[in-house]
């Protein structure tokens, strides 16, 4: 992380074009022309292949590099999928098995040099391959879950590849049929009505094959696409420059406002325009909260995205922007996030070579995980370390999407009296040293993960408080943000704090979260029960609706019963705006508004 007094150095490049049609004219005197969009982020990104990530920031940048087939209306709510690259809405036929898409044609590749100087267009062949990559296991995606078992074919030829040790890309796949080169016809196994929520999804976008069989396992740092930005400077865990794509298709801002009058200035000031009219995003990674306000407050950033640790700082008790920052014209956009915050339980038996205390279904382990979970204070997590910025969840699936049960209890309380209680039934005998040992005499050590941020320190602290009041050991395991992911994908972690945006506005996307073969992927926990898979895999072929609830319902009272999760809370996302900003509307999906934005020059820097 940079030191503060650094931010004033993040200098304003020249840019080499924009998105429109025409090339864009440079300013007089050969000043940098152009408009610079400047945000942080609170974490380091793990790359920029769309089958290798699983975090926000990464894909945050993936969303605006690469094209996936359909995309959502920035204005519409609830969120509502519309073409991208695609003439229209998939034609869905057999029963919700079959998704044919046209792809329209003109639509071409940011130029680089694995092209050999031939203009590259996008075609449906593009998306086949990129699908097959998330299911080839020398790739280990994390996000494998978005198809598997479900594309005819698909999974077949991943096990072929598994037992050759090579994935034969040119093989043909049935569910993945192009029978031209701007159509995909893609069979599903099962009817899947909410299949259109995937091919929306920013990982889903194209790559070209040419692009990885040039970069190879560098890929990540080399994303070639389609989108309305292009990479134009990297340096990991530091600093990530965006330009405009100047081969970009470009499109008309062209959105319908609701009733929300804020929503009709946005249109009234952006119908007509086009698309995008940011040239450059520069984004500064900073980790900690006080870093980032410092920055904002200096002007040297345009959108701080999440203060909540600092709410104080810039709100009033009432949730309002304090009245001297509205007076410099900043603007405070608050909404709660389609989230859940969550911290896991590793549910294998072993973690490396080592026995994981907290693993498995016997009834003293959960009891373990239970006086764990009864002894840590939500409440103390949303008024301490969110400062109030937060809302307690009590369902896996939050508010907003699809499959949220408003009416759910958890039946976890917070006890530590109970909790010790517990302990002491199942044999967690207290030693001399005020320590609980394991119910067979062996030492009982939890080993909790965070990063080395202020924040991460607070979960520390709380967590250790927590687990005193039950005498329990606590040993504290730091590392950077993208080395805890890997680690968590390998389940090699015992118990960390973790956070899932919604991909789609479906349940299903947060119930995949502990489905057992998605261990190593999305389920962190690494949890596998047969009863869970069961009701998750029925749950796959239902459409939204009190059928599927009821599933989800026994879902999460089981993942509950075996205190998989302690399940937190919801974050409120805090955007702060500079003056100069237009065009800002939080999307419940999206994860950026920046291809929607524009900067009016002379307001602000």
């Amino acid at each position: 992380m940079p030191a503060p007094n650094l931010y004033a150095a993040l200098a304003v490049l020249a840019l080499l074009a924009g998105c429109n049609d025409a090339p864009r004219s440079a300013a007089p005197g050969g000043a940098a022309p152009g408009k610079v969009l400047r945000v942080t982020f609170q974490a380091g990104e793990t790359g920029f292949d769309p089958v290798n990530v699983s975090d926000y920031y990464s894909g945050s940048v993936i969303e605006v590099i690469f094209d996936p087939l359909l995309t959502y209306d920035y204005l519409a709510r609830p969120a509502r999928l519309v073409p991208n690259v695609t003439e229209s809405m998939p034609e869905i036929s057999d029963n919700g098995r079959t998704y044919l898409l046209k792809i329209r044609k003109g639509i071409y590749f940011s130029a680089d040099p694995a092209f050999k100087g031939i203009r590259r267009e996008l075609t449906a062949a593009d998306y086949a391959y990129s699908i097959k990559r998330f299911l080839d296991p020398r790739l280990r995606s994390p996000y494998a879950f978005l198809f598997e078992g479900k594309i005819a074919g698909l999974d077949e030829l991943a096990a072929r590849a598994k037992q050759s040790g090579r994935f034969d890309y040119d093989a043909r796949v049935p569910g993945l049929e192009t029978p031209d080169r701007h159509t995909l016809r893609i069979r599903l196994n099962h009817t899947d009505f909410n299949f259109s929520h995937v091919l929306a999804f920013s990982l889903a976008g194209a790559v070209a094959r040419e692009a990885i069989e040039a970069y190879g396992d560098d890929s990540g740092s080399h994303p070639v696409g389609t989108g309305p930005f292009l990479l134009k400077e990297y340096t990991r865990s530091s600093k990530i420059v965006l330009e405009a794509n100047p081969g970009f298709r470009g499109r008309v801002w062209d959105f319908q406002p609701g009733a929300d009058p804020r929503e009709q200035e946005i249109a009234t000031r952006m119908k007509g325009k086009r698309l995008p009219l940011i040239d450059r995003v520069e984004i500064s990674i900073m980790e900690e909260a006080q870093s980032r306000w410092l920055a904002f407050q200096q002007e040297q950033t345009d959108i701080e995205y999440q203060l909540a640790e600092l709410a104080p700082a810039f709100m009033t008790g009432d949730g309002q922007l304090r009245p001297d920052l509205a007076a410099r014209g900043i603007r405070l956009d608050r909404s709660v996030d389609p989230e859940i915050i969550y911290l896991y339980f590793n549910m294998r038996e072993r973690i490396g070579n080592q026995p994981n205390p907290v693993s498995g279904f016997s009834t003293e382990r959960i009891a373990l995980r239970r006086a764990i979970a009864m002894a840590y204070s939500v409440e103390d997590q949303i008024r301490i370390i969110r400062k109030g910025q937060a809302v307690r969840a009590h369902f896996p699936i939050p508010p907003g999407v699809a499959g949220h049960d408003a009416r759910y209890r958890s039946g976890i309380p917070h006890d530590p009296r109970l909790a010790n209680a517990l302990l002491d039934k199942f044999g967690y005998r207290m030693g001399p040293d005020g320590y609980r040992a394991q119910p067979d005499g062996a030492p009982l050590v939890i080993r909790f993960s965070s990063t080395p941020t202020e924040r991460d320190r607070q979960f520390d602290e709380l967590m250790k408080r927590s687990l005193d009041s039950i005498g329990i050991r606590l040993e504290i395991h730091k590392d950077r943000f993208a080395e805890l992911i890997k680690l968590e994908n390998e389940c090699r972690l015992m118990m960390r704090p973790s956070a899932w945006i919604a991909d789609y506005p479906d349940g299903d996307n947060f119930m995949q979260l502990l489905y057992g073969p998605n261990s190593g992927q999305s389920n962190n926990a690494c949890y596998q029960s047969p009863e869970f898979d069961r009701r998750y895999e029925a749950s796959r072929l239902l459409p939204d609706g009190p059928e599927r609830d009821r599933l989800y319902r026994e879902m999460a009272r089981l993942m509950e019963v075996h205190t998989v999760w302690i399940l937190a809370d919801s974050r409120y996302r805090n955007v702060l705006l500079q003056p100069r900003v237009v065009g800002y509307k939080r999307h419940p999906v999206l994860h950026v508004e920046w291809p929607y934005l524009d900067l009016e020059t002379g307001t602000g820097r």
